[in-house]
């Protein structure tokens, strides 16, 4: 992997990042307040899955 391939891939999650603040931001401040809410057990299991769910998309991209 380049490292221009690395930093598109770091820019294009900085964009998609930036959606939800700049469209809805009362709706970014809700869902902070109830990740905030959260157990850490939770918060754990949704972060794992959210990676797995990266690495299976990408390697069916760029598999």
């Amino acid at each position: 992997m380049a490292v221009g391939d690395l930093l598109t891939a770091l820019a294009l999650m900085m964009v998609l990042e930036g959606v939800l603040p700049a469209a809805n931001p009362g709706a970014l401040r809700r869902a902070f307040l109830q990740a905030a809410e959260m157990d850490d057990r939770s918060l754990r299991t949704a972060g794992f899955l959210s990676m797995g769910i990266g690495v299976l998309l990408l390697y069916g991209v760029r598999g």
